[in-house]
């Protein structure tokens, strides 16, 4: 067996980070591997893997070992300094990496690589990895002359440059509204869980009194909760116009990025030779075209709007019936479920809390991991840190260590909000023949331990660490040497969120979450009546959380392929609303100004994703209903085929090897409540 890369090196250094140094230090790096890059193309007139794909591999690999540490701190640990070299660092990093697609040099390196003898002897790994790097540099415009070359690596710097922006303006909205409560009369209805943590958010800054902000920790408890309804409403305004010119600060809106970043992306997909964005992002996904992906989402919203209508009737008759409210507004909505949900089920989140501390919670998911897919997780004391929270641990595999990753778990100041996995290393095969090994960033934003207790997750929000940790599983259990398809790197984006949302089916399993589960100061497990409850609730209003995403994934898609010039944002999510969601959103609200999904991440013309991925993850779920949710063997085969083979082999050819067939709506709908 090849010695594998494992020591401190392996691992980033973040207290020693200067931020002082970032430019120049990348400035050098950048200069360096472009003059290496150089070397590598000349008098390679016979490449192969050894001279061409290695040396470039282990370029990016430096470049991103660099680069990881400084953009993760600037998503979880946000500082005016960090923020500034950051943004100062990202038009070197596009300039290089746009320089890099057009290189037609290194391109025809390629192809002649592809095209040669040698390529029959490359693994399928290697021609995977080869076919999509030639598909990348066709897709950055390697073939363009002249003035379109030069507009596309405009187009490209100014994108990063408004995608960053577009973050740090939804980052800073929400940061710069806060609502300080001193009589607590005003805060009936609150769970004591919500009111401990403003309370200590309020000594925190030195005040008195309770302290609310538009962190999801502390915003959804009050909108579900409260019952000052002045305060539901202030909240829902504050939160539905963050970032827009109907918030607080002007200079935060984003609806002027939205529209620079909507005509900058029609540019470049019209350069290459695209008829719109949602065309060009269609060309690296499962899907085969564009009137494909919206068929998929229409057809679904035709047979759950019945059932979104049937749930929101019910709610209706449900507040005007047990309290007299004759309309329900965008504000009350969340309060009046959670009330319908406790009349129905006689369960919340709340009353589930005690049940999850998040130590008890990871021994569970460890658990689920090491049953199915034979792994064994320990934590890892002694680690540079840049948090007191932060955690470490490795993950071994018949006692060798195969991988590590950082879970960043609760909600802080100058914290990103959402969750999310990142690769801070990639597994890949070295020049000397060692094996570099795997390492990821798990983030979340849970509600923190309040006074001595351990931190108490609602379901909810460990749904979400399962789902991370999926994806974390994704990257780490990769069994692919090449980097570019190694892990996540390489995977279709429509299917990149199988494996997270597969994981989300253990925990609403009774045998599951007999490990998941136990009472924060007795140990005792979930007791059967909230078992019962919980596993009764489960698809509570799914109707309407399904309209919902399809709401979001047509508003995503049609934007960018309906695009044209002078487009109204706001009239194509209204035009989306009309025909798939059950209820309007206030005219004030500004969902699409905080929708840092497809405006500051990877989601562009791609969120749908989640909703095609959900399709192949309850389906490939059913196999562990029909043989057992626990059953080795079909754990087995997702790991050695699902997980092992990263971006190295089509996700459908994947999907069909492990469920034997192509991939079925049946289950999605059966799993939701929804009849098909």
């Amino acid at each position: 067996m090849s010695q594998s890369v494992w020591d401190a090196t392996s691992l980033p250094v973040f207290s020693s980070l200067k931020v002082e140094n970032i430019e120049a230090d990348l400035t050098q790096l950048l200069e360096g591997n472009q003059k290496a890059i150089d070397e590598c193309v000349k008098d390679n007139t016979h490449p192969t893997w050894q001279s061409l794909v290695l040396p470039l591999d282990q370029l990016h690999d430096d470049l991103s070992n660099f680069w990881s540490p400084i953009s993760h701190l600037n998503s979880v640990k946000n500082t005016p300094e960090l923020r500034q070299a950051y943004n100062a660092c990202l038009p070197k990093l596009t300039q290089f990496y746009t320089d890099l697609g057009q290189n037609k040099d290194l391109y025809q390196a390629y192809k002649r690589l592809a095209e040669s003898d040698a390529a029959k002897e490359l693994t399928q790994a290697q021609s995977e990895a080869l076919k999509q790097t030639i598909r990348d540099f066709e897709l950055s415009g390697v073939a363009l002359e002249g003035e379109a070359k030069k507009r596309y690596g405009e187009i490209s710097q100014r994108l990063s440059e408004l995608s960053s922006q577009f973050g740090e303006n939804v980052l800073d909205a929400t940061q710069a509204w806060s609502k300080l409560i001193t009589d607590e009369s005003e805060l009936s209805g609150l769970p004591e869980s919500a009111l401990a943590q403003a309370k200590q958010m309020a000594e925190a800054k030195e005040k008195d009194g309770w302290l609310f902000t538009l962190d999801f920790p502390s915003y959804i408890p009050v909108m579900s909760y409260a019952d000052n309804a002045p305060l539901r409403e202030e909240m829902y305004r504050a939160f539905a116009t963050r970032a827009s010119d109907q918030g607080g600060d002007i200079k935060f809106d984003n609806a002027p990025l939205i529209d620079e970043i909507l005509a900058l992306r029609h540019e470049m997909a019209q350069i290459l030779g695209f008829d719109n964005y949602a065309e060009l992002s269609v060309a690296t996904k499962m899907a085969d075209s564009g009137q494909q992906v919206i068929d998929f989402l229409e057809d679904l919203a035709k047979k759950s709007k019945s059932s979104a209508e049937q749930d929101l009737a019910q709610l209706k008759a449900f507040a005007k019936g047990e309290n007299g409210v004759e309309e329900l507004n965008a504000w009350d909505m969340m309060y009046y479920g959670e009330k319908l949900r406790q009349h129905q089920y006689s369960i919340s989140q709340e009353v589930l809390r005690p049940y999850f501390p998040i130590n008890k919670v990871l021994s569970g998911l460890f658990h689920v991991a090491q049953t199915l897919f034979g792994v064994d997780i320990r934590e890892e004391k002694e680690f540079d840190s840049y948090n007191k929270d932060l955690q470490l641990f490795t993950i071994s595999k018949a006692g060798e260590d195969i991988a590590r990753f950082y879970l960043d778990p609760y909600a802080r100041e100058a914290k990103r909000g959402g969750a999310w996995m990142d690769a801070c290393r990639t597994r890949r095969r070295l020049s000397d023949n060692r094996l570099q090994l795997p390492i990821a960033y798990l983030v979340c934003n849970f509600t923190p331990p309040i006074g001595d207790k351990p931190a108490l997750l609602t379901h909810d929000e460990v749904t979400t660490l399962f789902h991370e940790f999926g994806h974390g599983l994704h990257h780490m259990l990769t069994q692919v040497d090449v980097s570019s398809v190694s892990g996540i790197n390489g995977v279709v984006w429509d299917a990149v969120e199988l494996p997270s949302q597969f994981m989300e089916n253990w925990c609403y399993e009774p045998e599951a979450l007999a490990h998941i589960a136990g009472h924060y100061e007795t140990g005792e497990p979930l007791p059967q009546d909230l078992l019962d409850k919980m596993l009764a609730a489960k698809n509570f209003q799914s109707g309407m959380q399904m309209v919902r995403q399809l709401e979001f994934s047509l508003f995503d898609f049609r934007l960018h392929m309906e695009y044209q010039k002078g487009i109204s944002v706001q009239s194509v999510i209204d035009d989306v609303r009309s025909k798939v969601a059950v209820t309007t959103p206030p005219e004030f609200n500004r969902f699409q100004n905080g929708f840092s999904h497809i405006f500051a991440g990877g989601y562009a013309a791609g969120y749908y994703s989640y909703k095609w991925a959900e399709v192949l993850s309850a389906d490939a779920f059913s196999k562990f209903e029909e043989d057992g949710i626990f059953n080795q063997d079909t754990g087995a085969r997702f790991r050695d085929t699902i997980l092992a083979n990263g971006g190295s082999r089509p996700a459908a050819e994947l999907f069909a090897e492990f469920r034997g067939r192509e991939p079925s709506t049946d289950a999605l709908l059966r799993h939701s409540g929804i009849a098909a």
